[in-house]
C-alpha cells in the first residue's frame, strides 16, 4: 500500500507557472507508473500525464509543451511542472500510482488561473 500527498497548488495568473508534487508513502521505485488527473467543476475527470517506472512520459494534448512530470527517486516524489497556464487548466490535481492490479490516489490539490 502506498499514501499520497498532493502539494503546490494556488492560484496563478495566466502565463505563470506552478509546479505541484506528490510525496509517496514509500519509494517510488516500486510503483509502475505515475499519472497525473485533474477534475474540473461541472467536468468529467481528465488524465493528464504519466510517468512510467522506465522513465517514459505521455501527455495529454491539452497540455503537451506546457507541462512536465517528473521524479525524485531520493525523495519519494513526483513533480508536475506547469507552464504557461490558462484559466481552463482551473481543476484540483491529483496522483495516482499503480502498482500491480492496485491503484491509488491522493486528495489533491486546487490549482486556479484566474487574473
Amino acid at each position: 500500500q502506498v499514501q499520497l500527498v498532493e502539494s503546490g497548488g494556488g492560484l496563478v495568473q495566466p502565463g505563470g507557472s506552478l509546479k505541484l508534487s506528490c510525496a509517496a508513502s514509500r519509494s517510488i521505485v516500486m510503483i509502475d507508473e505515475t499519472d497525473w488527473y485533474r477534475q474540473a467543476p461541472g467536468k468529467q475527470r481528465e488524465w493528464v500525464a504519466v510517468l512510467t517506472r522506465g522513465g517514459n512520459t505521455i501527455y495529454a494534448d491539452s497540455v503537451k509543451g506546457r507541462f512536465t512530470i517528473s521524479r525524485d527517486s531520493a525523495k519519494n516524489t513526483v513533480y508536475l511542472q506547469m507552464n504557461n497556464l490558462k484559466p481552463e487548466d482551473t481543476a484540483v490535481y491529483l496522483c495516482t500510482a499503480n502498482i500491480g492490479a492496485n491503484n491509488y490516489w491522493g486528495q489533491g490539490t486546487q490549482v486556479t488561473v484566474s487574473s
